[in-house]
């Protein structure tokens, strides 16, 4: 066994374990997280999150008695992305892959921490949102690097990068004209985790199988990019079908 898959088969066997410790004492659901109506793949996943939540729960309480910001979490987060896309791209994949997971894990605490500080703020919603954009660009560049001998690894890194960015801006214009336009099977969360997954299990798999490194990216690229198309076209339908029952019918010409 190498040592990046023994440091996963720890860390999976942890979370195994702290989920059962978690289900044990009773599963209690995040009060922040049902506020903010959380959801992993439509509600299917929401264990996970709660769970998650949990898990993390000694961090964020740390970080609140050092006197960590809302800031210290957008920027470590902004650091852990470029990484991520700077690993995947040289081919250490495994490692872009815990990058990843940890600008999450940043993404998490910098909306929790401002929000039990009471600073929650536009200006915070506003950063937050816009550097989740810039460690996704730079998560699926380094993608498009690390594949770009493949046949179609390249263009399909482009297609999931464009297709989360649609999916963010189609929510972010729904909200200049008051329309809520979140919801939907391939959300950033949705996003995040499947990419992380990809780096961390590629290598194994592959394998395992007997398939070239780079397949299991391959693939889970595929359904980003298919899903989050169709995550973004159904936001767009959403937004405008409410929009044209706010104005009314269209006068006849």
């Amino acid at each position: 066994m190498t040592a990046s898959l023994a440091v996963l088969v720890a860390v999976l066997t942890t979370a195994f374990v702290s989920m059962a410790v978690y289900a044990a004492r009773g599963g209690v659901r995040d009060k922040d997280a049902e506020k903010k109506g959380s959801q992993l793949l439509l509600g299917a996943g929401d264990f996970l999150v709660h769970w998650f939540l949990w898990a993390i729960g000694p961090a964020e309480r740390l970080s609140l008695r050092l006197g960590a910001t809302p800031d210290h979490f957008n920027a470590g987060g902004l650091l852990l992305g470029l990484f991520s896309g700077l690993l995947i791209a040289s081919g250490r994949v495994e490692a872009g892959g815990w990058a990843i997971a940890l600008a999450g894990v940043c993404d998490i605490l910098d909306g929790r921490v401002a929000r039990a500080r009471k600073v929650a703020s536009p200006y915070g919603k506003f950063i937050d949102a816009t550097l989740d954009r810039f460690v996704e660009t730079f998560a699926f560049l380094g993608f498009a690097w690390y594949l770009r001998g493949t046949p179609y690894g390249a263009p399909l890194a482009g297609a999931a990068l464009a297709a989360s960015l649609l999916v963010s801006y189609a929510q972010a214009r729904g909200e200049t004209v008051d329309v809520s336009g979140s919801g939907g099977l391939m959300q950033r969360a949705e996003r995040l985790v499947l990419t992380c997954l990809a780096c961390l299990f590629d290598a194994p798999l592959a394998r395992w199988q007997g398939w070239s490194e780079g397949t299991v990216i391959t693939g889970v690229l595929w359904v980003i990019a298919v899903g989050a198309f169709l995550t973004a076209a159904h936001r767009t339908l959403w937004i405008a079908r409410r929009l044209r029952e706010r104005e009314g019918p269209t006068p006849p010409v």
